[in-house]
């Protein structure tokens, strides 16, 4: 049976200036995409009713009706409600329009000129989310088609449905669930920055940086789930596997839970045997995957809980066991807690938020090093236990390495150029880093950067990709290519963090790459390292 080639792809694009849409169509082109242009709102409105589209790019500046209105027009139309829209602003939004756009229903803001790398990347991915539900929906109809034939295909069919229109509920839960949690730490950032515009006190002032600082904290481990969950079921993730023990991996988890394990006020036991455990695995991904298991048993239990780490050897395997007394899981739920987008209840009453995709990642990551994840739970209120198994490296050395922690010592003072065009990303990693001894000067422009490094000759540079006109990469070419410039390290900084962004970054002739908010202890890292192997 020959398969039907896929319907055409529509995408909405609005400005008042025809240039632009010019422009625009220029960058998207490609098979199989209509590209629907409208000069102003109403205009676009009857091409909304007249096909169904997969993005709208929105001009925010327009007479008569603005791209805001536009949006909120389209939120208030069943048909259309569900487009996504990312706005195109001739300059950066202030917060008040930034916030008005979002809760319009942007998924994000684009500033002109528009990078047509940017613009591309994030085209793409809305391109192929339509033609995948495109063909979910054609193997949905070829499986309605093939229950005529007799009543087994009849009832495979049925449950094949059942499982699409439970993936679909699923998907459609997990949407709301991620708009509220996203939403939900705007509501304090934005009263955070009304009370600093207004406080006459330095301590009212700092209990609002604090409070802005948690939840800016929350959306960046939303994000950061996010992301993780796509690149492995991408397969974009590639392991960094060395040797760790399984005590070293226990600490790293237990160090960044225990923030949840403390504001719940629950008792922590851990259980770590004598004998050296070792891993041949990436620590990073292995203290991940024990964190989510302790963050999620901090959230779901009742506050003065029990929470029991536990690490033993299973003949070639060390089992990583997490119990609590927490909420507990259903029988019936058991066989789904791992399923992406799987949530065991509402349990509006802890508040806690997620996203129902910890636990589907830490399966992955889990598979990734050749191990299993299990859950057992006597039911309802009666807490859980989920066990991790992982195989023991072969080659553990036979020596043990020295248990004691070592601080990385400060590094020397260094001459710090940091070039981002938002003035104040710059300035406050700038003044981060001079409060650590470092000297710095700051610069917002790809031109102003390579005048400031001819003059000030920096040791170390960070440097935003996103720049206008002259673009990081280009910035970092240029540098390269200056006379003594081998020795300066140059540090990408970027909202791109994907494998290929790094090789991208590399190829520029970057020397490393962090991904924005860059995480002061990322930032100390980074600085020992340098320390420790000076160029």
């Amino acid at each position: 049976m020959t398969r039907p080639a896929p319907t055409p792809v529509h995408f909405l694009l609005v400005d008042d200036l025809e240039e632009n849409l010019i422009a625009l169509e220029a960058l998207l082109r490609r098979d199989g995409l209509v590209l629907l242009k409208a000069r102003s709102g109403p205009e676009a409105l009857e091409l909304l009713l007249a096909h169904e589209v997969a993005l709208a790019l929105l001009d925010v500046q327009m007479p008569e009706m603005d791209g805001f209105e536009l949006a909120e027009l389209m939120r208030g139309t069943e048909r259309t409600r569900r487009v996504p829209i990312i706005f195109l602003t001739a300059g950066n939004p202030d917060q008040s329009r930034r916030f008005r756009g979002y809760e319009a229903g942007a998924v994000d803001f684009l500033n002109k000129p528009i990078e047509p790398h940017t613009l591309r990347s994030k085209a793409d991915v809305f391109f192929e989310l339509w033609r995948e539900r495109q063909e979910v929906a054609r193997q949905r109809d070829e499986l309605k088609i093939a229950t005529a034939e007799n009543a087994r295909l009849l009832e495979e069919t049925r449950r094949t449905a059942d499982a699409l229109r439970e993936a679909d509920r699923r998907k459609d839960e997990f949407l709301a669930t991620l708009a509220h949690e996203l939403r939900n730490p705007l509501a304090p950032i934005r009263n955070g920055l009304q009370i600093l515009s207004l406080a006459q006190s330095a301590d009212t002032s700092a209990r609002a940086r604090a409070m802005m600082e948690r939840q800016l904290g929350h959306m960046v481990r939303l994000v950061d789930d996010l992301l993780d969950i796509s690149r492995v079921t991408s397969g974009k993730v590639q392991l960094r596997p060395e040797l760790i023990e399984v005590r070293t991996a226990v600490e790293m988890a237990l160090e960044a839970s225990r923030p949840a394990i403390e504001a719940g006020k629950h008792s922590l036991t851990v259980r770590v045997p004598d004998e050296r455990l070792w891993l041949r695995a990436d620590p990073t991904r292995i203290a991940q995957v024990i964190g989510n298991l302790l963050t999620n048993a901090a959230k779901y239990t009742h506050d003065g809980g029990k929470i029991d780490v536990s690490v033993e050897r299973e003949g070639g395997f060390v089992a990583v066991r997490v119990k609590d007394t927490g909420l507990g899981i259903p029988a019936e739920m058991l066989p789904r807690v791992f399923d992406l987008f799987t949530q065991v209840g509402k349990h509006l009453d802890r508040a806690q938020g997620g996203l129902g995709i910890g636990l589907s990642l830490v399966k992955r990551l889990v598979e990734m090093h050749g191990g299993e994840v299990t859950v057992e739970s006597p039911g309802a209120d009666r807490g859980s236990t989920f066990a991790v198994r992982l195989p023991l490296a072969p080659d553990a050395p036979v020596v043990p390495a020295s248990n004691s922690s070592v601080r990385a010592a400060r590094g020397q003072s260094r001459r710090v150029l940091v070039v981002d065009d938002n003035a104040d990303a710059a300035d406050s990693l700038s003044e981060l880093l001079a409060l650590s001894g470092h000297k710095t000067e700051t610069a917002q422009s790809g031109p102003e950067a390579l005048r400031a490094a001819a003059r000030f000759r920096p040791e170390l540079v960070f440097l935003d990709i996103g720049l206008p006109g002259m673009d990081g990469y280009e910035v970092a070419r240029t540098l390269r290519a200056a006379p003594g410039s081998r020795a300066t390290v140059l540090v990408a900084l970027t909202g791109w963090g994907t494998e290929e962004d790094r090789k991208r970054s590399a190829e520029a002739g970057f020397d490393f790459h962090l991904t924005k908010p860059v995480e002061t202890e990322q930032l100390e890292g980074l600085l020992a390292k340098l320390a420790r192997n000076p160029a």
